[in-house]
């Protein structure tokens, strides 16, 4: 159990200590500086600690989001300050040079009069990144006097903290649908489930089963049963839309939360895919050359983000850093009660049409379900697909022009930890390592040559494939392309546009065995090439987000070689199509399918769980994937 020390005298009719065990703190209390680092010593260094003035004044909600996120080390408030273990260290030297320059008595430091306020002054001063909630309306003081008591008591009394708790349940920046046709009554579902102990896990685990229970009802050919496959894909979008809410109002982040929620969203939608694909079948229309069309272009528009933002991210975080301190600057001395800030609302904040266009044209998730449940509904799933890739198209030529335009205009060189996450998104197995050694030192310095190079090689591979099909012309055509993968990697990924090289690594890796597999004209190949690309995708979708939950960790060197890297594995395939007869190869696609599924689905839920159960950093997905 987390403890909570109160410090200085109590106040009379203060709720304060009923507030902190509400929120699951062990209260206890000392009466000066030197008592509260006695109490702090006492607790144990693998528990979640904090420091509270027995004068604050303030809504619950704010105590817990000042108190209890588990995504931070240290967090503050006005009045109120928290150490989890990897921050106690610090806290515990604060509070000693705190106490040591106060020589053991209360010591004011401009307007701030307790303890802990005092502490996160010491913190600050040694650099401790300490996180500070953004509280909007909601009130959290420690008044100096009667009067400014009564002041705090009468702006808590103006708010609704249950309104802004609510409210705050909703990610800022959602698309159009999600914001209006879901959002409006998500928030009272996830409010159900907190109340009634369900976990973020769990309603993600529920969205998983009703979307994998939509692809087997898509599955059966009906008409009613694609009726019914496009309500419960709605339903499970809800879900979706849930466990996110659910996670922000109860604050219940976690490493273990958020890898499930990212995977489990590729699986739902690629799963739907599968099941339209079989229903169509039933009823004598092959589509799988479609869906599989589907899953590769959903995952490059994917990898366009992923790879994009990897090489912008240390540039955004320094901008937002440098935003968070302009902001401090300027509410330097207030008491930090938010209460200029707009009131709570249930209403969706207001967002200009332009913007709303721009949201809906991009197809995020929410858009993109929506569209595919009422296709499968009413329509065929050849349509659905039709429709699906036509937008899906023109979504990722808008967003990756833009992005390209923005790249271009970028005056800096992208840093060494982007060059190295670039490095891993990139997949480069022993082939390119090799070849990419012997070219270091040769290869000039030549603007664009890496994303140049990787198109090359992309290019020749899928030209020759559509034109060729499975044969021995692929073979060199494949051999080009890994001797291309290696230029683009022979120097590190730190030019403005060398973020391209991601996506179009996985485009011709993707795309050879699209194109092998429709050319083969034989019953089962596409199927079987699907499962390998859903294979290889789950390996390069959690390549990304262990990189996004900041582990520290890209998958380990052995994983990449044993599962050849993107060349390695595109060469096997076009030598194996030269090789094997039409219903060998379709055999060799499955079994590859099942054993580099069972490579990187082994070691990547190993390192999930381990990642979890060692108290790696808690992560939350915030953004609405393309």
């Amino acid at each position: 159990m987390p403890t909570a020390i109160l410090t200085g005298q109590p106040v009379p009719g203060s709720s304060i200590e009923g507030d902190l065990r509400s929120l699951g703190f062990d209260v206890r209390t000392a009466a000066d500086a030197a008592e509260a680092e006695t109490l702090l010593a006492e607790v144990p260094g693998d528990q979640r600690v904090a420091l509270v003035d027995s004068r604050f004044i303030g809504h619950t909600h704010a105590l817990r989001l000042g108190l209890t996120d588990p995504r931070y080390p240290l967090a503050a408030i006005p009045g109120a300050l928290t150490a989890q273990p990897d921050g106690r260290q610090a806290l515990t030297r604060a509070m000693a040079r705190e106490h040591s320059a106060a020589g053991g008595a209360a010591l004011a430091v401009g307007s701030l009069a307790g303890v802990a306020d005092r502490v996160v002054t010491a913190l600050d001063a040694d650099g401790a990144a300490v996180h500070r909630p953004e509280l909007g309306s909601l009130v959290a003081a420690v008044p100096a006097d009667p009067q400014a008591r009564a002041e705090a008591r009468q702006a808590v009394s103006a708010v609704d903290d249950e309104a802004v708790r609510l409210k705050s349940a909703v990610k800022a920046g959602d698309g159009f649908f999600t914001t209006y046709f879901v959002s409006p009554y998500s928030r009272y579902i996830a409010r159900w489930c907190a109340r009634r102990g369900l976990t973020p896990n769990q309603v993600t685990t529920a969205s998983l089963i009703t979307a994998l229970i939509a692809a087997g009802s898509a599955a059966t050919g009906t008409r009613g049963g694609f009726v019914a496959a496009g309500v419960l894909l709605i339903l499970s979008f809800v879900l979706d839309c849930t466990d996110g809410q659910l996670a922000r109002y109860s604050l219940q982040y976690s490493t273990l939360g958020a890898w499930l929620d990212a995977t489990f969203d590729r699986a739902k939608e690629y799963a739907f895919y599968a099941g339209l694909a079989l229903g169509a079948a039933r009823d004598g229309d092959d589509v799988w050359a479609l869906a599989l069309a589907a899953m590769v272009l959903q995952t490059c528009r994917h990898v366009v983000d992923f790879a994009y933002h990897e090489a912008e991210r240390d540039a955004a975080r320094a901008a937002a850093t440098a935003a968070a301190k302009t902001a401090a600057a300027k509410t330097a001395g207030t008491t930090g009660t938010g209460t200029d800030a707009p009131a709570p609302t249930d209403r969706p904040a207001r967002v200009g049409w332009t913007v709303w266009a721009r949201r809906i044209i991009v197809l995020p998730i929410g858009e993109r379900w929506a569209m595919i449940a009422v296709l499968t509904a009413v329509t065929t799933p050849r349509i659905t697909f039709y429709a699906l890739l036509a937008g899906s198209a023109f979504a990722a030529l808008y967003t990756t022009a833009g992005r390209v335009l923005r790249s271009l205009r970028r005056r800096t060189a992208s840093t060494e930890r982007e060059a190295r996450s670039l490095a891993a998104l990139a997949d480069s197995g022993p082939l390119a390592e090799l070849l990419a050694r012997g070219l270091r030192g040769r290869v000039p310095a030549v603007p664009r040559l890496a994303p140049l190079g990787a198109l090359a090689g992309a290019v020749v591979l899928l030209t020759v494939a559509w034109l060729q099909g499975p044969g021995w012309w692929v073979v060199p055509a494949a051999g080009v392309y890994v001797l291309c993968s290696a230029v683009a990697v022979a120097r590190p990924l730190t030019g403005s546009l060398d973020w391209l090289v991601v996506p179009v690594f996985r485009a011709a890796e993707y795309g050879a065995v699209l194109l092998l597999a429709a050319r083969s004209d034989v019953d089962g190949a596409l199927p079987a090439a699907f499962g390998l690309v859903a294979a290889v995708a789950y390996h390069h979708y959690d390549t990304v987000y262990r990189n996004w939950g900041d582990t520290g960790a890209p998958p380990p060197a052995w994983l990449v070689r044993a599962a050849g890297g993107h060349e390695g594995r595109t060469l096997l395939v076009t030598v194996l199509a030269a090789l094997l007869t039409a219903a060998q190869f379709t055999v060799a696609f499955t079994a590859l399918a099942v054993a580099v599924a069972l490579l990187v689905l082994t070691e990547s839920i190993r390192f999930w769980v381990a990642a979890h159960l060692g108290g790696a950093p808690a992560v939350h997905d915030e953004g609405e994937p393309a």
